[in-house]
């Protein structure tokens, strides 16, 4: 565990100060003792020696005699105090080595106590950002709920208004042969494949294509754009447009424009596989197909099928459910890896 970024404390400052004194008492000790030593030496040997000198071997002077007694006795004194000093020093340093090993087994403690502590702040830092992701997933999908409630209640409504609604029944025992009629009035877009049944909201998209291109008249620039707009009920709209700077008559008045020209537009989900499936649309009430219908005249209204090979027995029985209901049925095959496309004018579905 890292302790790089711990500070230094001021007792151990202290601590050093401490030992520096006690070093230096320790010497004079030392020094004290050796001068002493080699004095006590000196009058030892000047008393031990046979070959004195006669004046002092037969001196009979006694207060010589006296005051070298004084001074030895002295000397051994301060030898006694020197010894004593120094057995007390060494008391003094066994404590601080004592000390020293206190010290540091403590600064041992502190140093695991501030790793703790470090592991501990880090799993709480860890602790409070995992709280703040969970904050913002349940309010996600809080909002997810209250839109899907929404969602609910809207198609309550229209489950309610499809119930309520009384539309003309054809009671047939099987197709008759198609006569087709080019479409007029309303027409419903729905694509089939993989057996997954989904709108395409090609009017809605369209829309937002001209939307589109008027805020882009502004721009005086001539060339190719790319552009898409959606996601609308899971689909968007590709498109490419013709930029081109052309003289035009507007009211009389002749000038410049940039005028546009739609090239090609596809229409694609998002993702894929996209849609429900066939069995499920056609079981329950209040799905997808009855949400499109409702509100609409069988006799203004054509459903067109973009339908892929893959989906072909799913479009029969779709046809045959929608002329139950009165609704004219056009099938647009596509082959499997083509998305739905349209030109610059668009074509009219052949109702069947």
């Amino acid at each position: 565990m890292a302790t790089g970024n711990r500070r230094s404390g001021s007792p151990e400052l202290g601590h050093d100060a401490f030992l520096d004194v006690v070093a230096n008492m320790v010497g004079v000790l030392i020094i004290l003792v050796v001068v002493l030593g080699s004095r006590t030496e000196d009058v030892a040997k000047v008393f031990r020696s046979p070959d004195q000198p006669a004046s002092i071997a037969g001196s009979s002077d006694s207060s010589q005699e006296t005051e070298l007694e004084s001074r030895y006795r002295d000397l051994q004194s301060e030898v006694a105090r020197a010894e004593q000093a120094l057995r007390e020093s060494q008391k003094l340093e066994q404590a601080i080595r004592g000390s020293d090993t206190e010290i540091e087994a403590a600064k041992q403690r502190r140093d695991r106590l501030l790793d703790l502590l470090e592991v501990a702040k880090r799993a709480w830092e860890d602790k409070q950002r995992e709280l703040d992701a969970k904050a913002v997933r349940r309010g996600k999908v809080e909002a997810k709920l209250v839109a899907a409630k929404s969602q609910l209640e809207s198609l309550q409504a229209v489950r309610a208004q499809a119930g309520r609604a009384k539309g003309p029944t054809v009671a047939v025992s099987h197709l008759p042969t198609p006569m087709a009629k080019t479409v007029f009035g309303e027409e419903l877009h729905f694509r089939l494949k993989g057996g997954l049944l989904a709108v395409v909201p090609i009017e809605r998209l369209l829309q937002e294509i001209r939307g589109d291109m008027r805020q882009s008249a502004t721009v005086n620039s001539e060339g190719r754009l790319d552009s898409a707009v959606g996601p609308i009920q899971g689909f968007v709209a590709r498109f490419e447009v013709e930029r081109s700077r052309e003289t035009v008559n507007q009211g009389g008045r002749i000038g410049q424009a940039t005028v546009f020209q739609l090239t090609s537009i596809v229409f694609e989900p998002l993702n894929e596989p996209h849609g429900q499936p066939l069995d499920t649309v056609l079981a329950n009430q209040g799905s997808l197909l009855d949400i499109e219908l409702a509100g609409r005249t069988p006799d203004r209204t054509t459903i067109t099928v973009w339908v892929y090979p893959d989906s072909f027995a799913e479009f029969r029985r779709l046809k045959e459910h929608l002329y139950q209901r009165g609704f004219a049925t056009a099938a647009r095959p596509l082959p499997t890896d083509r998305p739905i496309a349209a030109g610059p004018k668009g074509t009219k579905s052949i109702a069947q």
